[in-house]
């Protein structure tokens, strides 16, 4: 019966060897955290440009449709777009970025300082402007969506 005894208190973990694997665990987390957060960063900026691309989409068919400008409005520094109707009083059409996610320019720029707001009209019958937006994320990989002026379609490049 001793025996068996021992080999009951025997088969057991050390303290010793559970804190060398939580080590080896905690190791492994630190080096491939920040390739796991630049994915989700890339992953963001990515959503973001398509989304993007739709609610420039969603502008130019709200045109097309109602036959009235419609207003488009991007904030330089933040993650709102705004879609208003000129003519009809509907409420503005918003959509947020994901978290980390900015524009940080809209061309064509005008001369002197950016400003803080841009507008831009679609009008109905006219050829879409040859709008680009710069998104970022924090790391500072960048997205342009731009209105194909010939197509008339949303384009998504890495610039």
């Amino acid at each position: 019966m001793t025996m068996a005894r021992r080999a009951r208190r025997q088969s057991g973990v050390t303290m010793i060897e559970m804190l060398i694997v939580v080590v080896i665990v905690g190791l492994l987390a630190a080096v491939t955290y920040p390739s796991i957060a630049s994915g989700l960063d890339a992953i963001r900026l990515r959503t973001a440009s398509d989304t993007t691309a739709t609610f420039l989409t969603q502008a130019m068919t709200r045109v097309e449709r109602s036959q009235q400008p419609v207003e488009m409005l991007f904030q330089r520094g933040s993650r709102r777009l705004l879609m208003a109707s000129v003519v009809m009083p509907h409420r503005p059409t918003e959509m947020l970025l994901p978290e980390g996610v900015t524009v940080t320019h809209i061309y064509p720029e005008p001369p002197g300082e950016p400003p803080e707001l841009v507008s831009v009209v679609l009008m109905p019958g006219a050829t879409f402007p040859a709008l680009r937006v710069e998104l970022v994320n924090p790391r500072g990989q960048r997205r342009l969506v731009r209105i194909d002026p010939l197509a008339g379609v949303p384009v998504v490049e890495v610039p």
